[in-house]
C-alpha cells in the first residue's frame, strides 16, 4: 500500500510555502524524502510515496529535506531548511555528514545506566542548538536506575531552561508525556549514542513495531545498535518522527554557535575575565575559575567546553581547506577542458 498524506501532514509549513514562485506552486510538486539510500530517495507527495534516483546534478540532501518535483515526477531544486543537523564524517573522512533537516524538536536520548554521560549530552546539545531546534533530553530506562531524580537533576544542571524529561520507554503512560513535543504538522528526531534505547521509545511513540530493539550487554550496560538507516515515520498524533542509527562518534564542525549556546554560562562568565583572551587556566582576575573556586561552576563542565571548542575548531578549518581545495580542483578540471577543446578545434 501507498500511503498518501496531505503536506501539513508531511510538515509543510509557510516556511517552505514562502520560497515557491507562483509557477512552481501551479506546476511543481512539493516532496518529502522520508529515506535515503545509497543511490535512490525515497519521496513522500501528497499522491503517495515514490523513488527518485540521486544523480551528480543534485544537490546533497537529507532524510528531512523538501523538494520539488516537475509532473513526470524528475527533480527540480531543494527547497531551503529550516534547520539542519549534521557532523564532521566518522573516521578520517574530511567531510560533512547531514544527519537530517527540517527538525522541529530533537529529542536526545540517553539511558540511565552505565552509559549515562553529561559530557556526551552536551557533545548532543551543541548539535542540536546549532540546527537552532528544541532540544529535549529524555532519560530512557528509568524502571532500570536507582535515583533516576538524581540523574535528571545532574541533566537539569546543565540549562535551567533545558527541558528534561524521564521515562521508561516500554510504558506507553510514562511516554506520553513527550506528546506536547508530537503534534500535528511537527517534525521530531531522536538522537544518542547506540543502544540509548531509541528504537524502543521510537516504537512506543509510533504505537507499533517499526523498529527492531536489542537488549543491553551485561558486562557494561550499553544497549546494542539496533537502527541502521534513517527513516521519516508518520506518528499517530500526526507528526513525522525520524529515528537514526546510534552514533558512536560525534564529532564537531561548523559548530562554533552552538557550542557557544550550550555552554552560554561560562561565555557570560568569560565576559568578566581580566583579560580578552583568557584561557580560563591559571590567568591573573580569571572569572571563569573564580566561578569554579566558589562552587557556581563545574570543573567538568569547563574542561568539555574547552574540548568541544578546540574539536570543532580544529575540524571546521580541515573542512574549510578541503573545500578550498575542492573548489581550486574543480576550476582547474574545468580550465582544463576548456583548453582541450579549443586545441580540438585547430
Amino acid at each position: 500500500m501507498n500511503p498518501c498524506f496531505s503536506l501539513v501532514e508531511l510538515g509543510w509549513q509557510p516556511f517552505f510555502q514562502q520560497q515557491l514562485s507562483m509557477e512552481e506552486w501551479d506546476a511543481a510538486t512539493p516532496a518529502r524524502v522520508v529515506e535515503q539510500h545509497k543511490s535512490e530517495l525515497e519521496v513522500a507527495t501528497q499522491a503517495g510515496t515514490h523513488t527518485l534516483e540521486i544523480t551528480h546534478a543534485m544537490p546533497s540532501v537529507t532524510v528531512g529535506d523538501w523538494v520539488l518535483l516537475d509532473d513526470h515526477g524528475v527533480f527540480l531544486r531543494a527547497l531551503e531548511r529550516k534547520s539542519c543537523f549534521a557532523r564532521k564524517a566518522a573516521g578520517s573522512k574530511l567531510s560533512r555528514q547531514l544527519i537530517a533537516a527540517n527538525v522541529d524538536t530533537a529529542f536526545i536520548v540517553c539511558s540511565m545506566n552505565e552509559d549515562f554521560n553529561l559530557n556526551r549530552i552536551e557533545r548532543y546539545l551543541s548539535v542540536v542548538n546549532n540546527a537552532e531546534a528544541e532540544p529535549v533530553v529524555v532519560l530512557s530506562k528509568m524502571d532500570l536506575c536507582a535515583d533516576p531524580e538524581g540523574m535528571s537533576q545532574q541533566v537539569q544542571s546543565l540549562d535551567n531552561m533545558l527541558c528534561v524529561e524521564s521515562v521508561n520507554s516500554l510504558s506507553s503512560d510514562s511516554v506520553s508525556k513527550l506528546l506536547p513535543w508530537c503534534q500535528p504538522g511537527k517534525t521530531v528526531v531522536l538522537l544518542g549514542s547506540s543502544g540509548a534505547g531509541k528504537s524502543t521509545l521510537s516504537n512506543r511513540l509510533l504505537g507499533d513495531e517499526h523498529q527492531d530493539t536489542g537488549d543491553i550487554r551485561e558486562d557494561d550496560g550499553k544497549g546494542r545498535h539496533t537502527t541502521t538507516r534513517r527513516s521519516l515515520l508518520k506518528m499517530p498524533t500526526g507528526a513525522m518522527i525520524l529515528d537514526t542509527p546510534g552514533m558512536r562518534e560525534l564529532q564537531l564542525a561548523d559548530c562554533e554557535e552552538g557550542v557557544a549556546s550550550t555552554f552560554s554560562d561560562i561565555i557570560d562568565l568569560a565576559d568578566n575575565c581580566r583579560f580578552g583572551d583568557c584561557q580560563h587556566g591559571n590567568e591573573p582576575g580569571c572569572a571563569v575559575r573564580s566561578a569554579i573556586e566558589s562552587g557556581e561552576l563545574d570543573e567538568r563542565r569547563l574542561l568539555n567546553y574547552l574540548k568541544l571548542s578546540r574539536e570543532q575548531a580544529l575540524n571546521s578549518a580541515s573542512l574549510a581547506q578541503r573545500r578550498a581545495t575542492d573548489k581550486d580542483l574543480g576550476k582547474y578540471y574545468k580550465r582544463t577542458l576548456s583548453e582541450a577543446k579549443k586545441l580540438k578545434g585547430r
